[in-house]
């Protein structure tokens, strides 16, 4: 059965990403997974970068877990203006934390951090979570539509609204209608969908379709969580981009809001960067939602 939301849902307080318990699934390895990450003993600071039509208080699940294992984490606001000037601001904010980082992205966010890691020689990991990690020159639309499964690739899809004194800029937002089935896959109830519908948060048009800069994931090691029943991005999607980057790579029967409604899941996966054990290993848990 899935997890009930967690509390800052329930007061609408926070909106769902573009980017569950469900089940972890089996993990699987790609054909080269990365060796690398931090050694036993380092305490690196954990950065957590939230995506589309959300704030960072989505992470509060996965945020409580790795406290409560004694890490500093951060989870900054992701400004949702374009890849570029978003990537800028990350980049900005990374460069004032001492010491190792490993770095996490969900969906639109996995975009951000792809950019902003490049040439910072303390991010020692990258964490994609139902994550875009684009090729130099790709933007998130085009990956969205290279296999069947997104359900975000029609503009029908959004609410455009105007955005005052940019002549021609708007805002996107899902149409609430199209919420639950696309981030939940109508996995929780039509009440919490609502709720999350309600108190999105809105990003512009360039957050898909700027196109991306060298990608950190060629030089730092990389690890993916594939959300197997994902309609925001496309599971086959998420495989390619996994397989592509060399990730260490796990599978989760989840929809798109994977960090949200299955936390253990997603916090063992970055424990894994981090190079300490999971949270089955110790019989810790996700604090409760």
């Amino acid at each position: 059965m899935p997890r009930s939301l967690p509390s800052a849902w329930r007061t609408g307080a926070v909106a769902l990403a573009l980017s569950a318990a469900v089940i972890p699934g089996q993990a699987t390895s790609a054909a080269s997974a990365p060796s690398g990450g931090n050694t036993v003993g380092e305490r690196p600071t954990i950065v957590l970068v939230h995506g589309s039509f959300t704030d960072a208080s989505g992470w509060q699940p996965v945020i409580g877990a790795l406290q409560q294992r004694g890490y500093r984490v951060v989870a900054p606001a992701n400004p949702l203006r374009g890849l570029s000037q978003d990537s800028a601001y990350l980049a900005a904010f990374l460069k004032r934390i001492e010491g190792p980082i490993v770095l996490v992205g969900h969906s639109y966010g996995g975009a951000v951090i792809t950019n902003a890691a490049t040439g910072n020689p303390n991010v020692t990991s990258l964490v994609y979570i139902s994550g875009f990690a684009p090729e130099k020159g790709e933007s998130a639309a085009e990956l969205l539509a290279k296999f069947p499964g997104s359900r975000l690739t029609d503009s029908a899809a959004f609410n455009a609204v105007p955005i005052p004194k940019d002549q021609g800029a708007v805002d996107l937002y899902v149409k609430p209608d199209k919420f639950r089935d696309v981030f939940l896959s109508n996995r929780l109830s039509t009440a919490e969908a609502a709720v999350a519908a309600a108190s999105q948060r809105p990003a512009t048009p360039a957050t898909s379709n700027e196109k991306s800069g060298a990608p950190a994931w060629k030089t730092i090691p990389s690890w993916s969580l594939v959300s197997t029943a994902d309609r925001a991005i496309g599971s086959a999607n998420l495989r390619f981009m996994a397989e592509r980057a060399r990730a260490r790579t796990v599978e989760v029967d989840a929809p798109h809001a994977v960090y949200l409604t299955a936390p253990n899941a997603v916090t063992d996966l970055i424990l894994d960067a981090a190079g300490a054990p999971s949270l089955a290993h110790t019989g810790s848990s996700a604090p409760p939602s």
